[in-house]
């Protein structure tokens, strides 16, 4: 079968199962929200992604990628190198919530699920992105709120059931700089998150996961952090510092988590992929 052939064969199947998922298409149908012939088109960005366009929402893991305590996460070192031994091999040590990651339910639960037990059901799902640039770039420490929430069903229908809902914010804009922790003089950090009452109100829709573009599902001065626990402690699962996300629709894409499988995880390094 020639190459072309795989690759189209591959793309159908995946439409297959985005659809199987009830995507968010058919909501968009039902609220009445049409799509651009051949594209979908992102919600207040005023972009149009091609249909079947694949998108990389991973940012690449680097010894120096910011962290949420500060200090460096990552590290690397060469046992074997191609010149000397004929291949290449690295050693990784790395603290589970680094980079694009996943929070496993089991990192704010006393017997939740590992990132292993995580239902690969549960990783192939749809994608809603709710877009609160605006705000953010107003309020550092802005919240995406139930009042956002409704704004999108009202634009795109309902949420589909076992979706991921992301929050867009902007702030992978900043990454490379001290504007991603956006510490203050006391170290008090500064970004957007979940509000715990945007995280209740997602509990009951079915969504099994929620992303954001940050380093934390809760945003930088929490002192609780309430939407982590609200969230993860009910089995659902959330996936920080996401990349791209300005380059998906609002509705209708399908994302597949690529979550690490380590026995007993409360989460780790994560390469998320979206099919628009």
């Amino acid at each position: 079968m020639c190459d072309a052939c795989v690759i189209e064969r591959v793309k159908e199947r995946m439409l297959s199962r985005r659809a199987l998922l009830g995507g968010a298409g058919a909501a968009l149908a039902a609220a009445g929200v049409g799509l651009v012939p051949g594209a979908a088109r992102a919600q207040g960005s005023g972009a149009t992604i091609p249909a079947g366009a694949i998108e990389d929402l991973t940012h690449t893991l680097t010894e120096d990628f910011p962290t949420f305590f500060g200090g460096q996460q990552f590290f690397r070192e060469q046992k074997f190198a191609f010149g000397k031994d004929g291949f290449n091999l690295f050693e990784l040590r790395v603290n589970e919530h680094t980079g694009t990651h996943m929070d496993a339910p089991l990192h704010f639960s006393a017997d939740g699920q590992s990132v292993d037990a995580v239902p690969v059901a549960n990783l192939v799902v749809p994608l809603c992105v709710v877009d609160i640039r605006g705000k953010a770039a107003a309020d550092a420490d802005a919240q995406l709120t139930p009042d956002d929430l409704a704004a999108w069903i009202a634009a795109n229908g309902e949420i589909p059931e076992k979706a991921c809902v992301a929050m867009l914010s902007g702030w992978g804009e900043k990454l490379g700089s001290d504007g991603f922790r956006n510490a203050d003089a006391e170290g008090k950090m500064h970004f957007p998150g979940f509000h715990v009452e945007a995280a209740q109100m997602l509990l009951e829709t079915g969504a099994v996961g929620i992303a954001v573009d940050t380093l934390s599902l809760d945003h930088g001065p929490s002192p609780d952090f309430a939407a982590h626990s609200a969230w993860l402690s009910q089995n659902r699962w959330g996936l920080e510092a996401v990349a791209n996300l300005d380059r998906v629709p609002a509705a209708g894409a399908t994302v597949f988590v690529g979550a690490p499988k380590h026995q007993g995880g409360s989460g780790g390094p994560t390469r998320v992929i979206a099919l628009a």
